[in-house]
């Protein structure tokens, strides 16, 4: 989700959809080595209101890589959900941490605290983005899940995250990461959670990300799935599209929607310009239409599905530092349109 060079995915064929009963339903930053954060603190994670019925979601930059560097108070107000990124992995397996880059100009991590309690004091909730691209950390058994569990919860104690966002993009353990974030939800009950897997990692409920989407599902907030980086896919009607099209973001979307997630959390994921991935860039009035065909069934291109969803959660981009690189396209006009839906 950095930006770099794409890993172009081939187009997984029809049966895979069709062995998990879909097909025909119409439907970074590099990690350090640090020290883990306590995983308990005096202060708890402040309060926020209720994520909005539909919302627009934003990566928050934690690092200068050519975007517009930003401090957290200048992230358009448009963003419902802003994914501070990324928490690194230390030493300890599962285990991660948190540390501001001096690049993005705070002077204290109490001014950076304080940027956090405004926007959630005009009603924003500010998550901690767990992997990235070259994010290195690994849950695969019981120890590792208590200590990302443990680590998560600190963070969220010491600096008053809402929550935290799972963008593993180099494997996933579908029964230690459910494990881990249910352990979380134990000791923050309001824990905003969102994922952002690549496409091929929601292709079938079968895939370990869906499962642990699916396993999380009386309290996930959304999966906000990265529509690009990713070449052509399978969509949920067995087809395969190629990403930058309209039909990619519903036929894809479709999959979700129809395999056990909620509308409401399924939101489409995009680059906020074109220097923000390797591939599948598209401009916010081909969001806006995808978002109105799955909500309205208007607005469609070849593929339409079956019925409607008008309870989808939103949208997400990669990155409000992009966005501004961009004017804030994403925000104007993908964001008025994702707070207009049904």
């Amino acid at each position: 989700m950095t930006g770099l060079p794409a890993r172009l995915l081939a187009g997984l064929t029809a049966a895979v959809l069709a062995s998990a009963g879909i097909v025909g339903t119409g439907t970074a930053q590099a990690a350090g080595t640090r020290s883990p954060a306590p995983a308990t603190s005096s202060a708890p994670a402040a309060p926020t209101a209720a994520v909005p019925r539909h919302a627009v979601t934003g990566y928050w930059q934690n690092f200068d890589n050519g975007a517009t560097v930003q401090k957290l108070k200048d992230v358009d107000d448009a963003y419902d959900i802003i994914a501070v990124s990324f928490a690194d992995a230390t030493g300890q397996p599962g285990a991660v941490t948190f540390r501001l880059d001096p690049a993005v100009g705070y002077g204290s991590t109490d001014e950076f605290k304080a940027d956090i309690k405004a926007k959630q004091a005009a009603g924003k909730s500010v998550i901690l983005s767990v992997g990235g691209e070259r994010g290195a950390v690994s849950v695969n058994d019981a120890a590792s899940a208590k200590n990302f569990a443990d680590s998560v919860s600190g963070l969220m104690d010491e600096y008053g995250f809402n929550g935290v966002d799972i963008d593993l993009e180099n494997g996933l353990n579908s029964t230690h990461m459910t494990q881990a974030l249910k352990s979380v939800h134990d000791r923050h009950g309001d824990v905003v959670v969102t994922m952002a897997p690549q496409t091929i990692d929601m292709q079938s409920p079968q895939n370990e990300y869906f499962k642990t989407a699916l396993g999380i599902k009386d309290f996930l907030t959304a999966v906000n799935m990265q529509y690009y980086n990713s070449g052509s896919m399978n969509g949920c009607d067995g087809k395969v599209y190629s990403q930058g099209t309209v039909d990619f973001l519903t036929a894809l979307a479709c999959i979700q929607l129809e395999g056990g997630l909620d509308p409401s959390q399924v939101g489409i994921g995009v680059p906020a310009s074109a220097r923000a991935a390797g591939g599948g860039y598209v401009a916010p009035s081909v969001v806006n239409a995808a978002l109105d065909c799955l909500t309205r069934g208007s607005n469609c291109g070849s593929f339409k599905p079956s019925r409607t969803y008008p309870g989808l959660r939103g949208a997400m981009t990669w990155s409000t530092n992009w966005d501004a690189a961009n004017g804030n396209a994403f925000a104007s006009q993908v964001g008025a349109h994702v707070h207009g839906l049904p």
